[in-house]
């Protein structure tokens, strides 16, 4: 059992760092790659970033593939750095096992985060670390929404080497089955852990949530590095 202020210790002592996964096809979104679809006046990238940002991490690596240069173009001249993954097509394993092996700041918690969730604002990030460092079991945190399982995924800095080899996958959606003993799920109060913008039916969702105006996704030819 824990004696008191030890939970509170650990979770003071507790600091995380971010990859990012940018790397994807975007092949369900029509025209324009999704990660540079405008969301109030910033590439979707952009704004997501920004909040994790916000959050404090130690450090954020953006795991790029598809469509790398203008990722990068997105965001450089933001406090992060970029990791591209000659493997980006063999899935999304492959980017998670890149930016957890491009880290270098020490850290206590690692969060594997999706760059196209851009309803997530910093005290989202913060409230999965806040969650991480007082859960009472596990070294692996998965956020859900009413049973959905969302993202990102927050795990112990110990797990990295696992996670690099691929015996550990945070992105698996089977990860709570297969590790019941180290996964704890984070029931939150709201469903923005579960919300991407993977489809055009999504960006209309996630721009009507913002009170934003409908958007023409113009097709344009895309660019495969």
């Amino acid at each position: 059992m824990n004696e008191p202020g030890t939970t509170r210790a650990r979770h003071a002592a507790l600091s995380f760092s971010a990859v990012v996964l940018a790397a994807g096809m975007s092949t369900r979104m029509p025209g324009k790659h999704k990660l540079l679809l405008p969301i109030d006046g910033q590439p979707a990238v952009r704004r997501t970033v920004s909040a994790l940002i916000a959050a404090g991490p130690e450090e954020i690596v953006i795991v790029t593939g598809f469509n790398a240069h203008a990722i990068v173009d997105a965001l450089n001249d933001l406090p992060v750095r970029f990791q591209f993954n000659p493997h980006y097509e063999e899935g999304q394993v492959t980017s998670v096992a890149a930016g957890v092996a491009a880290l270098n700041a020490p850290c206590s918690v690692v969060l594997v985060c999706l760059a196209d969730q851009v309803l997530l604002c910093p005290d989202d990030y913060r409230e999965l670390i806040d969650a991480y460092g007082a859960m009472p079991r596990g070294s692996i945190l998965v956020p859900t929404c009413n049973g959905q399982r969302g993202n990102p995924v927050a795990f112990s800095a110990s797990y990295a080497t696992e996670v690099i080899s691929g015996h550990v996958n945070p992105g698996c959606k089977k990860l709570i089955a297969e590790h019941p003993d180290e996964v704890f799920v984070h029931e939150a109060l709201h469903d923005r852990f579960a919300l991407d913008m993977d489809t055009p039916e999504d960006y209309a969702r996630v721009l009507t949530r913002l009170g934003l105006g409908g958007v023409t996704i113009a097709v344009e030819p895309r660019a495969t590095t």
